[in-house]
């Protein structure tokens, strides 16, 4: 009798244990999401008011009128988003990028596309496609300048993984500058079969790597183009790059023997650019 009181107390305990690690794990679940329906900064929320984004609400630090965040209260009210004055403490601690220039706004989930909306958003411009491809790319600064490089060298969408790299978030947003807001990222469970895919519509798959034959600038880059870029310790996995129709480089001279996966890609980006126009 006692070794059944004695089991059946044990039991609750394991179960107590087991709940309040479960509640952990959806807290953090929970907090997750929630860093994914703000936007910090003042470019952030002035592009995606631009953008026409669903807003719920923008929260400014009490005092602050003048500069951009003025032209940002009137063009909120324009739009009939409400705006309410707060204190910087409060900001500073619902902020998740701490950089949020005393402006949050609570936004609706900003939408991931299909990789045919990508296709299709090229097709509809008159376009060859013009894709970018992160191959696991986990920082946030990292992804957001990719995103602003990739409108300013009219590329027409990004691809990610939706595994062991990072989404789309605050932090993303803010180091975007709005980019974010006019960029589509597709979200995709395999890079691997989405390069077999496009290769399918006849888009030339090209990665980066050190170990490419020829140099970013000897390679012929025109034409429907997807852009692979490794992430910032590793590269590109050895699937996806054997998946590659070919690899390119980027020369280095100096003694580091790389570059962070932003700069590279805006090197990249821009040499297609240059060939498009020409």
């Amino acid at each position: 009798m006692g070794n059944m009181k004695r089991n059946k107390e044990n039991n609750e305990k394991n179960r107590t244990r087991v709940k309040v690690q479960f509640t952990g794990k959806q807290r953090e679940k929970e907090d997750q999401s929630e860093d994914l329906d703000r936007l910090e900064g003042r470019n952030s929320v002035m592009e995606a008011i631009r953008a026409n984004r669903t807003i719920n609400k923008i929260l400014v630090q009490k005092g602050e009128k003048e500069g951009s965040i003025r032209q940002i209260i009137a063009l909120a009210r324009e739009k009939g988003i409400v705006v309410q004055e707060t204190d910087r403490s409060n900001l500073d601690r619902i902020s998740t990028t701490h950089a949020h220039q005393g402006i949050i706004a609570y936004v609706s989930f900003k939408d991931y596309v299909e990789v045919d909306d990508i296709l299709e958003s090229a097709e509809s411009k008159g376009e060859a496609p013009f894709i970018i491809i992160l191959d696991g790319i986990t920082d946030a600064y990292n992804l957001g300048s990719i995103l602003r490089t990739a409108d300013a060298a009219g590329a027409h969408g990004v691809i990610i993984p939706k595994r062991r790299a990072i989404g789309l978030n605050a932090a993303v947003s803010k180091a975007s500058a709005g980019a974010i807001e006019y960029v589509p990222v597709a979200r995709v469970t395999n890079i691997s079969q989405t390069i077999d895919y496009l290769k399918k519509k006849n888009i030339w798959v090209v990665g980066t790597d050190l170990s490419g034959e020829k140099s970013y600038y000897e390679s012929d880059l025109k034409g429907p183009i997807a852009v692979v870029i490794g992430s910032e310790g590793h590269g590109m996995g050895k699937l996806v790059t054997e998946k590659c129709d070919f690899i390119i480089n980027i020369p280095m001279k100096g003694r580091i023997a790389s570059l962070n996966a932003a700069v590279a890609g805006a090197i990249i980006m821009y040499e297609v650019m240059k060939q498009r126009n020409k």
